[in-house]
């Protein structure tokens, strides 16, 4: 009976005796786990990692937009007027217009344009942007020969050490209304595109044409502008009025030149 009762204790002793190494082997894995995390940075969180959609709308901030109008053209490009750094300031202003400019069909042509600026400002040297509204300031328009959807690609040289100024290289790129995409308008400096078109050295050169070195552009585009607005039917009436006005007068030389030249009857003979 002694026998069997310590024969029936050995599972409990040998039970009481594995509590401890149990204990023991947590104590283990537990401090194993600390080393391990020590050893190994944590991940950061959720809240820490930047959302890159504030993060390229915070890039594309810093790439501002200017409206170029009739009272700050002269001011807003040229040289110094963007920043000190001497070289050559490269501007891109894209032409829009309304219905009366671009007969509606400009709105592809600014989202292709809007879009472009985030491709631009992800670049390390960003070029000038500004916009120019031919449907506001339509005088700027008539006196630089522009007209909507284009992109003016403008190069400003630093004046010279003897204060001269060479002359700004002016392109006029044409987009296409229907098919133009973002990339296509952020490719003419990216890809440097703008070199595919050759610069403009006409009449009517914003910045060192005939016209803008004696101060008559804008006058001019004033008087361009001034005939667009007139309705057709205002000049069909003048050129009729004018037409008949002329006609009338030449009848009335051809009637007085008749009378004036007729021979006078011969007197009649006597008997």
């Amino acid at each position: 009976m002694r026998a069997s009762a310590v024969v029936l204790a050995l599972p409990a002793l040998s039970v009481a005796q594995q509590i401890p190494i149990l204990d023991q082997v947590k104590g283990w894995f537990a401090q194993a786990s600390e080393t391990v995390s020590s050893a190994i940075p944590s991940a950061p969180s959720v809240e820490s990692i930047p959302n890159p959609v504030d993060a390229a709308t915070a890039k594309v901030a810093d790439v501002q937009v200017q409206r170029l109008t009739i009272d700050n053209h002269k001011e807003l490009i040229k040289p110094g007027a963007a920043t000190a750094t001497p070289g050559i300031e490269e501007w891109m202003v894209f032409v829009t217009g309304g219905n009366n400019s671009c007969f509606g069909m400009c709105q592809r042509a600014e989202s292709a344009f809007n879009g472009s600026v985030a491709l631009l400002s992800a670049t390390p040297n960003p070029p000038n942007l500004a916009y120019l509204n031919c449907e506001t300031d339509g005088p700027l328009c008539n006196g630089w020969s522009v007209s909507p959807p284009k992109v003016m690609h403008i190069q400003v040289p630093q004046p010279l050490p003897d204060q001269t100024t060479p002359v700004t290289t002016v392109r006029y790129i044409y987009t296409n209304r229907t098919t133009i995409s973002a990339p296509e308008v952020a490719a003419i400096h990216l890809e440097e595109k703008y070199k595919e078109t050759e610069p403009y050295e006409g009449f009517f050169h914003p910045f060192n044409g005939p016209l803008a070195e004696y101060g008559l552009n804008l006058p001019i585009g004033y008087a361009i502008w001034g005939f667009s607005k007139i309705p057709s039917w205002a000049f069909m009436i003048g050129v009729s009025f004018i037409s008949r006005n002329i006609m009338g007068r030449q009848a009335a030389r051809r009637s007085g030149a008749g009378a004036g030249g007729a021979p006078a009857a011969a007197p009649a003979a006597r008997q």
